[in-house]
């Protein structure tokens, strides 16, 4: 391995609890967010999204959605990037 190997982020997935999903809307369609990806960036921060497909159901697209600024999300992705720093 060269000492100059980049790591560009680091990333983990976390299951939205149910009483914490939310829904959102794209392009007309309705989806039910159940999942985050958190990625640690190299200066240290955070950067999160959130997934989910369609509640029509179907075969349709798993689309990323920006995370509302709620403190119960944020504590969630804060146990989570603790607990993924334990592993």
């Amino acid at each position: 391995m060269s000492s100059d190997l980049e790591v560009s982020a680091l990333a983990i997935n976390v299951v939205i609890p149910e009483e914490l999903r939310w829904t959102d809307t794209r392009r007309g369609e309705t989806f039910r967010l159940t999942t985050l990806n958190v990625r640690l960036l190299p200066d240290g921060h955070l950067a999160v999204k959130a997934y989910g497909r369609p509640v029509a159901g179907g075969r349709g697209a798993y689309v990323s959605f920006s995370v509302p600024d709620k403190p119960e999300l944020a504590a969630l992705v804060s146990q989570a990037a603790s607990r993924a720093g334990e592993l």
